[in-house]
């Protein structure tokens, strides 16, 4: 029996939950987990640092290249039928990365993971947020963040063991049965399809603009601050301006311009994320080195305090989320983003002789920063945006979330060639070391104090939906 728009299917509901908090935890394990094995990854395949980097690489740029056009193709020819794709080329792609004898084929098989986490990432969002009523949708919103989170903090972990006892191979071995049940789940409890534009044309030529404009800000990003990274940074910007020219003419464009220009709730909520996520992602990546050379932390005791921040926002993104579908969500976000703007200002200050129990709490402030800040995000964002454009929103968000921390890293790699230069950190320049941090996180506050002004103005979210959407027969 298909359910009837307002009428509540719980069954549903949860096989849906269940289904999509896996997917939006397996994208994070996976990422966090091969990080821990890129040594052993390199020994075993005799991989120099270009190839050796190539292994994140062609996973980022595959999943942003992808992530927009998938949120289109699910709403013109089903959410679940592009989440059930995306499923099956991930785990076929995982399957085939434990067999690989060559480095240039696990970076294909990251390829095939990259294009499979962006079909169900996007589309995982898009059919919660069809399948649960506004009342509700902040609180399992706040659930499917958490899980990202949760994969974020035990995938080093778990990670290294399998590593140090049954080799890197295993970590994509055990992705098998994760994809599989996943596949399972959905064909067998997710009855059903959701159609957001049905019968509406895949606008080809913006998909292609659109990732090779994408193609060039993130390759580009990786690539600063060398001469042909400014260059194809600055090539991605000015095909986008071809792709916003082409959307706004095209009879079915590929993403709805509409949305970020007579829709200011959605379009400051995504500005507001695009902000965050350039302000914290680097937090990470310069903290794991100022533990291991200023604190002299071994890597697993660094690995240790940094926990601390994934495991307050997979506390308390739940909390937050379902706090937003009682109070206007731009409240608890912008709390969350001031919180942030402390968290990093804080940082500023580092310095050899701060304790580790002090950036401990520094680390939990920021947790509890963006928890608070990105499930009610995440809510106001897709409750602000018709049905049928959906899977193009969730789409959105994670290109937002990528963009966001590709920045991030791109401003932390710019200004530590620029003062360090390129050469080891070592004890003669750990006084260069901390004034790179410092004037990192001096941009990474301003520009999250920026993110608060679009959180605070987003104005209050309506939702246009008041019941689940059914799925279409």
């Amino acid at each position: 029996m298909q359910p009837q728009p307002g009428q509540a299917n719980p069954a549903l509901e949860r096989s849906a939950l269940i289904v999509a908090t896996l997917a939006s935890f397996i994208g994070p394990f996976m990422i966090s987990s091969v990080n821990v094995a890129l040594p052993a990854i390199q020994a075993d395949l005799g991989m120099d640092a270009v190839q050796l980097s190539w292994i994140a690489t062609a996973y980022l740029l595959a999943m942003a290249v992808v992530l927009v056009p998938a949120g289109k193709i699910a709403d013109i020819h089903g959410r679940k039928r592009v989440f059930t794709t995306g499923l099956a080329v991930y785990t076929f792609g995982s399957g085939a990365a434990a067999f690989v004898d060559s480095a240039a084929v696990l970076i294909v098989t990251r390829v095939l993971q990259g294009v499979g986490a962006a079909l169900f990432v996007t589309t995982s969002m898009a059919i919660l947020t069809s399948i649960y009523p506004p009342s509700r949708r902040g609180r399992v919103l706040g659930i499917y963040v958490a899980a990202v989170y949760v994969g974020l903090s035990v995938g080093p972990f778990v990670g290294g063991m399998l590593t140090q006892y049954l080799g890197w191979r295993s970590i994509f071995l055990i992705m098998l049965p994760l994809g599989l049940f996943s596949l399972a789940m959905t064909f067998f409890f997710l009855k059903g399809e959701w159609l957001g534009e049905p019968g509406q044309k895949l606008d080809l030529g913006g998909c292609l603009l659109y990732a090779v404009a994408i193609l060039a800000l993130v390759y580009g990003a990786s690539r600063l601050p060398a001469t042909v990274g400014i260059a194809l940074v600055l090539s991605g910007l000015a095909l986008l301006v071809i792709f916003v020219r082409h959307q706004l003419a095209a009879p079915f464009p590929v993403f709805d311009m509409q949305l970020f220009a007579g829709n200011r709730t959605f379009a400051f909520s995504s500005l507001a994320a695009l902000l965050n996520y350039s302000t914290t992602f680097a937090v990470t990546f310069l903290l794991s080195l100022y533990l291991q050379y200023i604190k002299g932390m071994p890597p697993q005791t660094a690995g240790t305090v940094l926990m601390a921040q994934p495991i307050m926002m997979a506390l308390l993104s739940p909390l937050a989320g379902r706090i937003s579908d009682k109070v206007e969500p731009r409240l608890i976000a912008t709390a969350g983003m001031v919180t942030t703007v402390i968290g990093v200002a804080l940082l500023t200050t580092l310095d050899s002789e701060r304790s580790v129990m002090l950036i401990v709490a520094n680390l939990v402030l920021l947790g509890i920063g963006f928890a608070l800040f990105s499930s009610p995000n995440m809510s106001a964002i897709m409750g602000a945006v018709e049905k049928r454009h959906y899977g193009l929103a969730a789409g959105a968000v994670a290109t937002m979330r990528l963009l966001g921390q590709m920045f991030s890293m791109a401003v932390a790699t710019v200004v530590l060639a620029l003062i360090i230069g390129h050469q080891a950190i070592t004890p003669a320049n750990y006084d260069l070391f901390l004034r790179s941090i410092h004037t990192v996180f001096t941009i990474s506050a301003t520009l999250c104090f920026c993110g608060v002004y679009f959180s605070w103005f987003r104005g209050t979210v309506h939702a246009t939906d008041k019941s689940p959407q059914p799925p279409a027969r």
